[in-house]
């Protein structure tokens, strides 16, 4: 298995210059269209009901990164070090938009949901930088020893630098639009939110057209280990809120939240050579790319079989 996933570090995808400026255009306008979303009110409100949002934001930013990174030092014998380091990339990355829809569907706490999913957005400049650098550099260090591998040194303040301008910068422009053209944000939202989605399937696409027969020799590894990770991910965010006896929909909406990721976001970052430079990681990625990209269509999978076993199921506490 190991000797297949090798195979698939040797993807490299290069936009060239032009390229990249439609890239980093392309990710700009998805976090816009997310700040769109996010009322200023929900940070407000978290000091008036803020138990489940605190459970939540901790499971997210400290709980899936560290069963994430377990699951990895346990796969080891097994994956290589770049399809580790793309499960800590999803891991790090924010809430994804569409569990928004997932909670509503699992009859979860849409409120909760929201509120999750705009805080872990508007931070994510700092804390996916962060939580990348810092498990993934655990993860090199510890890897390192047992398999007798070179270090992979992550550099941390450069990332910093461009995910800030990336993600800071857009996500600050919708959080004003946002508050003083409230009526433009909400016109401009749904269609934003539409539009980024189908750029950025449309630049999926292209990337790994060139490879899609390579995706489909190893789909079943990769598979494996997404639903694996997934399925962790949503238990974590299930029995978190067991652990800190939330309420059913408020643990519904854990669940969901936690299980789905932005892993689009994560991808976008990839193809980015300033983040992921080309004399760090010589251009051989290739697995975190697969593991990011395929993870993007699972969790839409899995996230729908899970709201549907929650809707099925009475609302009791």
């Amino acid at each position: 298995m190991k000797e297949q996933l090798e195979q698939l570090n040797s993807v490299t995808i290069n936009f060239g210059e032009g390229g990249m400026l439609i890239v980093n255009l392309i990710l700009a306008f998805v976090m816009f269209g997310v700040a769109l979303g996010i009322r200023p009110r929900i940070f407000k409100d978290i000091f008036v009901n803020p138990k489940s949002v605190i459970i939540g934001i901790l499971l997210q930013w400290l709980a899936l990164p560290a069963v994430t990174f377990t699951i990895a030092l346990a796969l080891s014998p097994w994956i290589t070090p770049m399809i580790a380091l793309g499960m800590i990339l999803v891991a790090s990355c924010p809430g994804g938009n569409i569990s928004n829809f997932m909670s509503s569907l699992s009859k979860g706490n849409i409120e909760l949901s929201v509120s999750m999913t705009a805080i872990t957005t508007a931070f994510a400049p700092l804390v996916t930088p962060f939580n990348f650098f810092l498990w993934g550099s655990l993860y090199s260090h510890i890897i390192s020893i047992k398999a007798d591998i070179p270090t992979l040194v992550i550099p941390f303040f450069p990332m910093l630098e461009q995910i800030l301008l990336l993600l800071g910068l857009p996500i600050f422009l919708g959080l004003l639009c946002r508050h003083y053209l409230p009526n433009l944000a909400k016109r401009i939202s749904k269609p934003a939110q539409v539009l980024s989605i189908l750029l950025f399937i449309a630049m999926v696409i292209a990337s790994f057209s060139q490879n899609f027969q390579l995706f489909l020799d190893h789909i079943f590894y990769v598979f494996f280990i997404v639903m694996l990770h997934n399925a962790c991910a949503l238990a974590t965010g299930y029995f978190g809120g067991r652990l800190a006896r939330v309420s059913n929909a408020d643990r519904r909406s854990l669940t969901v939240e936690i299980g789905i990721q932005n892993s689009g976001l994560g991808l976008i970052l990839l193809f980015n050579p300033n983040i992921f430079p080309t004399e760090i990681w010589h251009g051989h990625y290739g697995g975190m790319l697969f593991i990011t990209a395929w993870w993007g269509i699972w969790h839409i999978i899995s996230g729908l079989t899970v709201a549907s076993l929650f809707r099925r199921t009475p609302l009791e506490d």
